[in-house]
């Protein structure tokens, strides 16, 4: 059974297939970050005020390490399929293409810079 209106049915409108796809993936990206959080959280949070030595140590465990990359790198592709929610809705016009792909850079080169920081950290290099 076809819902759509004769127009619809005749200009190709309808769904764009790829809804479920951002929705799933928006629910596991928030679901990651209730855990990641507290546990970021919880492991940096008393390094606030640290000494410089003590906070590379700290980043120096494997275990913490993984912890900050995770986050980080969840955060950041969360951030670009919310922004790629609000861009869609509230920019039109021949604005949209760019800001989607402003949106993508900034988020991938802002996630890869943080994830390369603490790798850094992590490894001693």
């Amino acid at each position: 059974m076809d819902y759509r209106t004769n127009r619809k049915r005749a200009a190709g409108l309808g769904s764009a297939k790829d809804g479920v796809e951002h929705y799933w993936q928006m629910k596991v990206t928030s679901y990651a970050l209730v855990f990641l959080t507290p546990l970021f959280i919880f492991t940096f949070g008393r390094l606030l005020g640290a000494e410089h030595a003590q906070v590379v140590a700290a980043f120096g465990n494997p275990f913490n390490a993984v912890v900050a990359i995770l986050m980080i790198g969840v955060s950041f592709y969360h951030l670009k399929l919310g922004l790629q929610v609000v861009i869609e809705d509230y920019v039109h016009g021949s604005a949209r293409m760019p800001s989607l792909l402003a949106n993508t850079f900034f988020c991938y080169a802002l996630g890869a810079a943080g994830i390369f920081a603490v790798a850094k950290i992590a490894f001693g290099v």
